[in-house]
């Protein structure tokens, strides 16, 4: 299906965009969230939105930008794949590449797992095919992040349709398996692909910001040919998260973890660098200084009782599993504990997944806006102790024999 916009635009799609909200004269973009196994959360989100839409994700979006998971999705999407078909395939990638390495462990023998499996699995799906023979079949612009350990910098996997038909992007002929693979690669989880690892290590597990920049700096101008480039103003950009992870680290924790040290500190920082970078872009595309230009749609929760509870309850969980078959009787010792490799968690993500679409769609907006009120999103909570806090840095004796 043709992408142009204005008169030329199909019925189906100029419908989509009506079901969305979606000025014509916009190019869209979608970008997926790293976070291992909780992708699936993702996929349910990306199921509700082509139900809404009435055409899959390849037919509405112009460009998908993705890292790790998301980058895993986004090639899937790429390559042709609606949501539903995306969630078969996913499931079955997802739990055959947390596959255990013999004698493996994330902290004294990494990696945990061996990504042979998923290698396999993908070259059946993907076959040898590049990005811009992916790209120019579905006629679609793509992103996929990873981090260079050798070049100490994030490699942007970019391939963007140029007027003339031809493909622009550095890497646009390494093969997409291979991007789909490198982007995933996080560290003590699995090998690196070489020199890369993760796309998601550093600032980037969200892309949106570096989909957004790259979009506006690498195509080109199009408007002679009545189809709009990423023109700054002329931009709307979905963004999906996976679920932010609550460690509900109490106040004394730092200082005497439970466990081993080390797992302690690698496990915040693999969750909480990533998550505060995150949240700096969201903060970035609602400030007043980018809002008035872009039509941003944020989509994400965290993982904790007080934004469970604002879900549509369910009695579809294992009890035998989560000690009760009710969603809202989760409790932070769960919550707080699914780890992106946690695949024994996989169904429990999935039903979050659908009950924060079912939530979406209640609230009357079935992803046509933000999803977020005075600037904060609605589903995302957070636990400051201000009354402690203040009390306890204003106090010198306090200070004075906290341990140092």
């Amino acid at each position: 299906m043709a992408k142009a916009n204005g008169n030329q635009m199909s019925d189906l799609r100029r419908k989509a965009f009506e079901a969305l909200k979606i000025k014509e004269n916009r190019r869209v973009i979608l970008c997926l969230d790293g976070g291992g196994m909780r992708g699936i959360l993702t996929i349910q989100l990306l199921k509700k939105l082509e139900e809404i839409a009435g055409i899959p994700c390849y037919e509405l979006f112009d460009m998908v930008a993705g890292t790790s998971t998301g980058g895993i999705i986004a090639g899937l999407i790429t390559t042709g794949h609606n949501a539903i078909q995306i969630e078969k395939m996913y499931e079955d990638l997802v739990t055959q590449v947390f596959d255990k390495r013999l004698l493996g462990n994330r902290f004294i023998n990494p990696p945990a797992f061996t990504k042979e499996n998923y290698r396999s699995l993908l070259k059946d799906i993907i076959k040898d095919v590049t990005l811009v023979q992916a790209c120019a079949d579905r006629e679609i612009d793509l992103m996929i992040t990873s981090r260079d350990m050798s070049a100490a910098e994030e490699t942007f996997f970019s391939c963007f349709k140029q007027p003339d038909g031809t493909y622009y992007g550095t890497y646009k002929d390494v093969l997409l398996r291979a991007v789909m693979e490198a982007t995933m690669s996080a560290p003590t989880y699995f090998y690196p692909l070489e020199r890369f690892v993760d796309g998601g290590t550093t600032t980037y597990n969200n892309p949106s910001l570096a989909a957004y920049m790259e979009a506006v700096s690498y195509s080109r101008p199009m408007r002679s040919a009545g189809n709009p480039d990423y023109a700054l103003d002329a931009i709307t950009l979905f963004s999906f998260g996976t679920g932010i992870a609550r460690d509900f680290i109490k106040p004394d924790e730092p200082t005497k973890p439970h466990g081993i040290d080390i797992e302690f500190w690698l496990n915040w920082l693999m969750t909480s660098t990533g998550q505060d970078a995150s949240a700096m872009q969201i903060d970035i595309f609602r400030s007043p200084m980018i809002s008035r230009v872009i039509d941003f749609r944020r989509f994400q929760l965290s993982l904790d009782p007080k934004s469970i509870q604002l879900l549509p309850n369910t009695n579809t969980l294992d009890k035998h599993k989560y000690r009760s078959e009710w969603l809202h009787d989760l409790t932070e010792d769960i919550l707080g504990n699914i780890d992106m490799a946690d695949i024994t968690k996989f169904d429990l993500m999935k039903t979050i997944g659908e009950q924060m679409a079912a939530y979406i769609v209640q609230q009357g907006n079935n992803f046509t806006e933000d999803l977020a009120t005075n600037g904060r999103d609605l589903l995302v909570t957070t636990f400051g102790d201000i009354v402690r806090i203040q009390k306890q840095l204003s106090a010198a004796g306090w200070l004075d024999s906290y341990k140092a």
